[in-house]
């Protein structure tokens, strides 16, 4: 027997979260939540906890679909129902697992009694298990593409289609979306991230007292769990009772002028696009009004309203940092007659609730983004001149330079690994995946997906007179049936390798060498990549970033990235060909594409071009696809690099090639050989 949820009134700190979630318990048209924190921060407990005090629900008796009785839906598949009395249910609380396939997600048609017999027999799935109630993903932003899709489509209509090969079943899908994520692990899509309606930061807290308070909880809880939720019993029904009167109180509460005005010149000053932040800002300033029992919404309630709505809406990239200039958000308050004499917040709350602690649910410690150099002093000393190739090292440790500002981000050529993969859904090179156009069919191979319905019938066609059809029609058996062969898209892993030496802090090159890297990095992440960063100067090479989906991390690290010293090439080559042996082991399916950030100089050593020459040898013999961004520059060029991209069997590119607007078909294909196919 599961055991009970942890209490939602137990959970220490956690205001924003909390009042978050209850907010959208009162008023589900806010649209849900989007919760982002460190890992071990109670994320997934708080949000299950919530199931416990929401009110039960009536449904139609026998609908798999959670239809109302007093409303049915008129097109559900278990229909027609006629309004009447239902039965209750506690709400749901359906979770939607990263790897769940799109049959679990959207339901599953049984295309052979289709075919044979004409029957539209549908087994519904999670979306139609969460209507009218809530549905969870954790690690939302590892979520497939194609599931993205199917939740951005229902989120937006309110309805789930599903098509197989001209049948066709459609029901309702009103949901509560809440979605829990790690930044480090990568970030949303940006049409994802617009559905959910408030976004929440949530962090471990550093007072010693709350961390004791935490560990002595869970430990009670987790000893006797039944006998920890029934002490925590009258704090829970006072809070049910709380979120049943705000309820009833939201359609009684008055949005005046005053605070539209307030909602639109703040989505305004913020620049966010569209105009769903408005509307999510007006529900939710009307939810806390009735939260804290009153029926007119105060300039405070449009505050905390735009702290909670706008800071996932007005990020224009992923290396901007999130949450809003508190201080911009008062002043345009102000300018709309917002004034200082609004009522204290509601002192009758839960004692550590959300609105009960001394920050009333404000808004969470800012994050900062990654330091791109900002700030940092200028390179006043010249670098040692860079020596010429296979110069023998000179005496003495070279300067090192402070970390050069980046250039600002542009956008790029389409890199891609040529060939067909079987990686993670992505946006950048070809791939065999479950979407897509069809290319082709097969035998199925287990459950049948996706009917190629041409295929099926060449195969059954032959066989009609021996099965004893000789009018029209057609019979089919479960040998004729054929799998559609999709082609889409993979994401693959972006290994970048970065020459940080004195050669490449010469002439200032380095902040424009970071911009390049950075629109490379912004590149991977609207494309579903995995990067890794490995630089090398001075003496050898390091990994500075572990392949990982979080470009933040990436984009952080470069910009702290310091320059000065030797070029270590060789180093670096072998430094990424033992990231990537290992990588393959790891996640055989996904595809490397190694991008060279250098001039293609090489210093230090014995004979230092033609050992780095040999490395590279190792990434060609591996069929790895590569691309040099030849960062060369002044008016006497060596031509290194580009002989460096041909002993990695790939395409050299630069700097101003690497634009988007540049001449065009210059980057149009990577070809490598060996591993392609």
């Amino acid at each position: 027997m599961a055991s009970a949820p942890y209490p939602f009134t137990a959970v220490v700190g956690m205001d924003d979260m909390r009042l978050s979630l209850l907010l959208n318990a009162i008023a589900p048209g806010i649209g849900g939540v989007l919760v982002r924190g460190e890992k071990g921060t109670a994320k997934s407990t708080v949000v299950r906890s919530l199931t416990a005090l929401l009110p039960d629900m009536d449904v139609v008796p026998g609908c798999r679909f959670s239809c109302a009785p007093g409303a049915p839906d008129r097109e559900c598949p278990d229909g027609p129902h006629e309004p009447g009395a239902g039965v209750s249910r506690p709400t749901r609380l359906v979770e939607l697992p990263v790897g769940a396939s799109e049959d679990r997600l959207v339901g599953a048609l049984d295309i052979e009694r289709a075919l044979s017999e004409g029957v539209k027999a549908f087994e519904p799935g999670l979306l139609a298990q969460a209507h009218r109630g809530i549905l969870y993903v954790d690690e939302v932003n590892l979520l497939n593409d194609h599931l993205v899709d199917h939740l951005l489509d229902a989120a937006a209509m309110g309805a789930s289609h599903v098509e197989r090969e001209g049948v066709s079943v459609r029901h309702a899908a009103r949901f509560l979306l809440v979605g829990t994520m790690n930044p480090e692990e990568g970030e949303l899509r940006p049409q994802l991230l617009d559905r959910f309606g408030l976004t929440v930061e949530v962090a471990a807290s550093r007072d010693p007292e709350q961390r004791v308070e935490v560990v002595r909880r869970r430990l009670a809880y987790d000893d006797d769990p039944a006998g920890f939720t029934a002490r925590w019993a009258a704090e829970e029904a006072a809070l049910r009772e709380r979120i049943v009167a705000a309820r009833a109180l939201v359609p009684q509460v008055v949005l005046g002028d005053d605070a539209l005005r307030q909602i639109a010149a703040t989505c305004a000053a913020f620049e966010v696009d569209g105009m769903r932040a408005d509307i999510v800002m007006a529900r939710t300033a009307t939810a806390l009004a009735a939260w804290a029992g009153r029926t007119d919404v105060t300039v405070d309630d449009v505050r905390q309203a735009a702290l909670l709505a706008l800071p996932h809406r007005r990020r224009r990239n992923p290396f901007d940092a999130p949450g809003l200039d508190e201080d911009k958000l008062d002043r345009t308050l102000e300018e709309c007659g917002g004034g200082d004499d609004e009522p204290e917040p509601d002192p009758d709350g839960p004692g550590d609730g959300p609105g009960g602690g001394p920050d009333g649910g404000g808004v969470p410690p800012q994050t900062h983004g990654p330091d791109t150099g900002a700030g940092a002093e200028p390179a006043g000393e010249q670098p040692e001149a860079a020596p010429s190739p296979g110069a023998a090292p000179s005496s003495g440790p070279a300067p090192e330079q402070a970390p050069a500002e980046a250039a600002d981000p542009f956008r790029t050529k389409v890199l891609t690994v040529p060939g067909l993969g079987d990686g993670a859904a992505g946006r950048r090179s070809r791939a065999r995946t479950e979407q897509g156009r069809t290319t082709g069919a097969r035998r199925p191979r287990g459950a049948l997906t996706k009917l190629h319905l041409a295929a099926t019938v060449q195969a059954a066609a032959p066989h009609q007179r021996a099965r004893g059809r000789s009018g029209p029609g057609l019979v089919v058996r479960r040998d004729d049936l054929r799998q559609a062969v999709r082609e889409g898209r993979e994401g693959n892993l972006v290994l970048f390798v970065v020459d940080a030496s004195g050669s490449m802090a010469a002439r200032q090159r380095m902040g424009a060498v970071k911009g390049a890297v950075l629109s490379l990095l912004l590149d991977a992440y609207q494309r579903r990549d995995k990067v890794g960063l490995v630089t090398f100067r001075g003496r050898d090479a390091e990994l500075a970033l572990p392949p990982t989906s979080s470009v933040d991390a990436a984009a952080a690290r470069l910009g702290q990235l310091p320059t000065g010293g030797r070029t270590p090439l060789a180093a670096g080559l072998l430094k990424a060909h033992d990231v990537l042996r290992v990588e393959r082991l790891r996640d055989p399916a996904r595809r490397p594409l190694l991008v060279v950030v250098t001039d293609g100089r090489a210093t230090g050593g014995v004979e230092p071009l033609k050992v780095a020459a040999r490395a590279a040898g190792l990434h060609a013999a591996e069929g790895t696809a590569s691309v040099v961004v030849d960062c060369e520059t002044g008016p006497v060029r060596l031509g290194l690099a580009a002989e460096l991209a041909r002993n990695l069997g790939g395409t050299a590119v630069t700097l101003d090639e690497l634009r988007a607007d540049a001449i065009a078909g210059l980057v149009k294909d990577v070809r490598t050989t060996g591993r392609a196919a």
